[in-house]
């Protein structure tokens, strides 16, 4: 138990505006801070559709001047981030962002913005012990978001996420200065999204809101000094009611959006349990699963998503959170079971308890993986036994990360998670 216990808590979010047509009014809403010049922050596939440009027409009304940069990598590395940022460098200065796109759009805005207004490299940046994690010394421009994927909630969070690639492992930048100011959720940019993308990010929005209800309580920690605040404090009533209407939300809709992406409601309601878990999240924090994902994803060898670019092996940030979560829950279960349990419950309202009940989650979680199409497992994407010593280094990185876990964890319980994990049916 902490020998001082904090008794504060911190909660930020973006501003936000949602609905369909709420992308229409981001040239007014630009105009509002004096933005002249913006750049928008997209990839091929999301320019493909056409959104990116019709952001750029209606700023055109406002005398907005848009560029638009569509070289986004999904899942992004340091290399694509050193890209987008050497561009936005080149091309600058610039009044404003906005990035329109999944999480790899978003966190790449989020780069573009910290490095084209304060000096350094990525590396500076980034997470110790793989960067050296420093803080931005001047202010930002505003950011605004408009999410066309339910469910990374980038566009509420403060975390920028990339793979490092010499090291084979995902790192972030943490700060309260990433964050975007607006963010635009508009349910009609989504009805695209294919359902391989959305079983994906749909698991991404589900281990937000399972890890940050379950994770450590914010009492639980060492009182800070006023300066040493993290954006990620522990579990706390506002982020737990987040959860809990995010949980909510995905019991009665995940399925049917997978199933059927026009179905205008589904995607309304995944849309609005993204904003919801990143707004829990993005401030109590995630902790095994996510930590699990980075080396999951990082090592990949040669499996290729449906649904998703063809041109090399990846393994989505949804996805890769996902194989580890149930094993993960039945892991944490004693730390606290009501929560556990309730998580369940909102998940799975007419689910049978089962006879042991720390298996109700992690049991709950590997139905709905199956229903949607999720691999069986971390054997299906490719790792094997021989993979398990590699995969709990890379997660043993992840500190930050598992300092937010309810209980603590070893490498044996990693390694005891992982191999639980090879099959989950």
């Amino acid at each position: 138990m902490a020998h001082n216990p904090e008794s504060v808590f911190t909660y930020g979010a973006p501003r936000l505006k949602f609905g369909s047509g709420a992308a229409d009014e981001i040239g007014y809403d630009l105009s509002l801070t004096g933005a002249k010049r913006v750049l928008i922050v997209t990839d091929a596939g999301v320019a493909a559709s056409g959104s990116p440009q019709r952001v750029a027409e209606r700023m055109k009304e406002f005398g907005i001047e848009a560029v638009i940069y569509h070289q986004v990598h999904i899942e992004p590395t340091d290399a694509s981030l050193e890209e987008a940022v050497a561009y936005g460098r080149d091309l600058g200065p610039w009044d404003a962002f906005v990035a329109v796109g999944g999480g790899s759009s978003i966190d790449t805005a989020k780069a573009i913005n910290l490095l084209t207004t304060n000096p350094g490299t990525l590396l500076d940046y980034v997470n110790v012990p793989v960067g050296q994690g420093k803080a931005p010394t001047q202010p930002l421009m505003p950011l605004v978001a408009v999410p066309t994927t339910t469910g990374t909630g980038s566009e509420s969070t403060t975390v920028c996420v990339l793979d490092v690639l010499d090291l084979k492992v995902k790192a972030g930048i943490s700060h309260a200065l990433l964050r975007p100011t607006l963010a635009v959720v508009d349910p009609s940019l989504m009805v695209s999204q294919p359902a391989g993308v959305t079983a994906c990010a749909g698991m991404d929005i589900l281990c937000h809101a399972l890890e940050s209800y379950t994770a450590r309580p914010y009492t639980t920690y060492e009182r800070k000094a006023a300066d040493q605040r993290v954006p990620y404090c522990g579990s706390n009533p506002i982020a737990d009611m987040w959860a809990e209407k995010a949980l909510s939300l995905m019991a009665t809709s995940f399925r049917r959006a997978v199933r059927d992406g026009g179905d205008v409601q589904a995607r309304e309601s995944m849309a609005l349990a993204a904003t919801f878990a990143g707004m829990g999240f993005g401030n109590a924090g995630v902790h095994i699963p996510h930590a699990n994902a980075y080396p999951i994803a990082g090592r990949v060898k040669d499996f290729r998503p449906k649904d998703y670019p063809n041109d090399e092996p990846m393994i989505p940030h949804g996805m890769s959170a996902a194989l580890t979560a149930p094993e993960a829950f039945r892991f944490t279960f004693d730390a606290a079971p009501d929560r556990h349990l309730r998580a369940a419950t909102l998940l799975a309202p007419d689910a049978e308890p089962p006879a042991d009940p720390a298996a109700f989650l992690p049991t709950v979680l590997a139905d709905l993986m199956h229903d949607i199409g999720m691999p069986n497992g971390i054997a299906e994407v490719g790792y094997h036994a021989g993979d398990i010593d590699d995969l709990v280094g890379g997660a043993l990185k992840q500190q930050r990360l598992l300092a937010i876990a309810p209980k603590a964890v070893t490498a044996e319980d990693l390694a005891a998670i992982f191999s639980s994990s090879m099959n989950l049916w």
